[in-house]
């Protein structure tokens, strides 16, 4: 068998279609978060108690996994970040102006830089066991690539959001509207 049909037919896309599927689905999760910090320049609450329910989730999958301990305690220990910082916030007042507003921004950022690219990693582990066997590093990194691309695309839509979207879209959507919006254009046909 030639080494192109190798690569095509059936076997080769029952390889990509998941690759495909666990790239948009880490782009789903990752667009609206970013979107968010750009435009409003903050998580939402839904957010991050919704990866705060994913991250509990996946860590008690982690530590009833048949691992070594020593292989599955890092994971765990940034699988709980966003327990972590839900802990702070209830400890800390936000409005306090001494190391405790430090300690819940420094938190924030942890659960967004470690604990959502980590969760949603876990997540496709769990559903998708073979998935570090069955893919290249190369692969791997092309979906981390796009990702971050999503990512980084979205925030920087949110920080230009005034001069594509109106208040009007935000109001119509059921979103606050994010400071510096622009008004909706007038009517030309009034």
């Amino acid at each position: 068998m030639s080494e192109q049909q190798q690569t095509d037919g059936p076997a080769a896309t029952e390889r990509t279609v998941p690759i495909g599927v666990v790239m948009v689905g880490m782009s789903l999760v990752v667009w609206w978060p970013a979107f968010t910090i750009g435009a409003w320049g903050d998580l939402f609450f839904d957010q991050l108690l919704t990866l705060w329910a994913a991250s509990t989730a996946a860590l008690v999958f982690v530590l009833v996994e048949r691992k070594p301990v020593g292989a599955k305690l890092v994971r765990a220990l940034l699988l709980l970040t966003p327990s972590l910082w839900i802990v702070l916030s209830f400890v800390f007042n936000e409005n306090e102006t001494n190391i405790a507003v430090l300690l819940l921004a420094v938190g924030g950022i942890l659960v967004i830089v470690a604990g959502l690219p980590l969760t949603m990693w876990v997540l496709v582990r769990i559903v998708w066991p073979d998935f570090a066997s069955f893919t290249r590093r190369s692969t791997r990194w092309l979906i981390l690539g796009v990702v971050g691309g999503i990512a980084i695309v979205s925030f920087v839509l949110g920080l230009t959001q005034s001069q594509w979207l109106y208040c009007e879209d935000f109001a119509i959507s059921g979103n606050s509207e994010p400071a510096g919006c622009t008004p909706e254009p007038p009517d030309l046909y009034e």
